[in-house]
């Protein structure tokens, strides 16, 4: 349970991605937050129950001007 004041979101708010960082691993590209997700480099995250959420995918502009 969050102890964090304010309260970090729930796993199902649509802002949970904005719960606080407890545990960094940068070096390997994820971090857990305190809601139980654990927040990947590129913006991927896995939920507590299992569930993927892919990150969301590069505007066509931006892909053209890193070309």
């Amino acid at each position: 349970m969050c102890q964090h004041q304010p309260r970090c979101p729930d796993v199902l708010a649509s802002d949970r991605l904005a719960a606080r960082v407890v545990a960094g691993h940068p070096e390997q590209g994820w971090s857990l937050l305190c809601n139980g997700i654990v927040l990947f480099d590129d913006a991927g995250a896995l939920l507590p129950g299992g569930r993927a959420v892919v990150p969301p995918a590069q505007a066509p502009a931006a892909l053209a001007a890193a070309a």
